[in-house]
């Protein structure tokens, strides 16, 4: 299977409305262009029709939405405009505003697909750039988080948690491309809680904003024209801004992407961090030995740790090392790893036969192991061991099954010359499967 070609609409488009957040009425108008000119918008109520590229290195704002500009000409809210062109495979596109903001529609990416598929796509002559990553990604803010994995294909693992009993978890995940985002993704619109509006209004946001283009959720009721479109239509539509957010890159991305309470502002954060770690895709995908014409390298951040770094750090050996990366270090008091957790872990042979799950001791000890790496790099504690004095507050909120990937925060409350006192969780899918607090001390060994 060869790579994909460019991309761009066939003739021009037009539609209008109003701006979600400015109130502005606004004509969108897509229109071909050449390969290799990428996505840009043109203001063409300004005067000189400047462009503003669709770069995450334009990105000047992520209040409630996603602003892109330079010097002092914007456009906002672009984030459904982009995950409509990304899931149609639109690569070069000139689009035309005559305002700061382009038409909400009903708050979804329907008018945008529909303006494409009334324009029609046309493959062009040259290749397009495909990205990868080969090694996983991870951005937070708080307890938010964005990663990548290697995965041949783009799919999104997604999970929402909020403290409202209309909304409380949702999560969500499948492989997206254009039939099914069409089917799944587009039609899922903008939310806002009741109790956030009045907060949002003095901010000079949601002037265009009514039932008409939001679900609005209030103390006892959901507010909106018409039911929900689906039962989790609030997680669906977080997909819509991430890729939306992500397009920004410039480029199609092949990988798993796993987010947990993610918004614009991780959003964005993580698709500068992983703009810069980025592999092209080069030649017949079905050789993928075969050495690529061109090669940009990953960038190698110090804060990462693979198997190799964290066996030199850590005693522990097969068939009992239960960290398989380290995916960020936050100074001397944070540390994240991952532990892939495979049908062909031992313990499964006898936990349970035709019911394998991870036993919750194991994933208290993948939760040490990842704070005995934070202490055993330290260059006091070389050469040191790490023992257990206390657990306390351990809590089993899911089972872990096969094909879960764990993702394992700990972070240090306490530290003192010989003990150190943490806090730790365990999730999946951005859900807490595990939590505990531990204490233990640091001897020579």
């Amino acid at each position: 299977m060869k790579l994909r070609k460019q991309k761009t609409v066939k003739k021009e488009v037009s539609a209008s409305g109003i701006g979600v957040h400015t109130g502005n009425k606004t004509t969108i108008t897509f229109k071909p262009a050449p390969v290799n000119t990428g996505v840009r918008f043109v203001r063409t109520d300004v005067e000189g029709r400047p462009v503003i590229e669709a770069d995450v290195d334009n990105v000047v704002s992520v209040a409630r939405g996603t602003t892109i500009g330079k010097g002092n000409v914007k456009v906002h809210t672009v984030e459904h405009v982009l995950a409509s062109l990304m899931a149609f495979g639109i690569n070069n596109v000139i689009i035309e505003v005559d305002a700061n903001e382009p038409p909400v529609g009903d708050g979804s990416s329907q008018m945008f697909v529909d303006l494409i598929k009334e324009a029609g796509t046309e493959e062009q002559e040259t290749d397009l750039e495909e990205m990868t990553v080969r090694e996983p990604v991870f951005e937070s803010i708080d307890d938010a988080y964005v990663a990548i994995f290697p995965y041949d294909g783009f799919k999104v693992s997604y999970t929402i948690s909020y403290d409202h009993p209309l909304v409380n978890t949702q999560y969500i995940s499948m492989d997206i491309h254009k039939n099914n985002f069409e089917k799944e993704i587009c039609k899922c619109r903008t939310f806002c809680f009741y109790r956030d509006v009045q907060e949002l209004m003095d901010q000079g946001l949601i002037k265009g904003g009514s039932l008409d283009n939001a679900v609005v959720i209030g103390d006892e009721a959901i507010l909106s024209k018409e039911e929900l479109r689906y039962p989790n239509e609030f997680v669906r539509h977080k997909i819509l801004d991430l890729m939306g957010d992500l397009y920004l890159i410039g480029k199609y991305i092949r990988g798993h992407f796993i987010a947990s309470k993610s918004g614009h502002p991780l959003n964005v954060k993580f698709a500068r961090k992983l703009k810069s770690r980025l592999v092209p895709i080069n030649g017949d995908i079905e050789n993928p030995g075969k050495k690529p014409k061109q090669t940009i390298e990953v960038a190698q951040e110090k804060m990462e740790l693979d198997i190799n770094d964290i066996m030199s750090i850590l005693p522990h050996r097969y068939p009992f090392l239960l960290v398989d990366r380290i995916i960020k270090i936050d100074g001397k008091t944070k540390i994240v790893g991952m532990k892939n957790v495979t049908f062909n872990e031992q313990f499964f042979n006898g936990h349970f036969p035709g019911h394998p799950v991870m036993p919750g001791v194991l994933i208290v000890e993948a939760m040490a192991q990842v704070a005995g790496v934070l202490v055993l790099r330290m260059e006091e504690n070389r050469n040191k061991m790490p023992y257990f004095m206390t657990i306390d507050k351990v809590r089993f909120r899911k089972p872990v099954f096969p094909g879960s990937t764990l993702i394992i925060d700990v972070e240090f409350v306490k530290v003192k010359t010989r003990t150190a006192k943490i806090k730790a969780k365990a999730t999946v899918d951005g859900q807490i499967v595990t939590e505990a607090e531990m204490t233990f001390i640091v001897v020579n060994f």
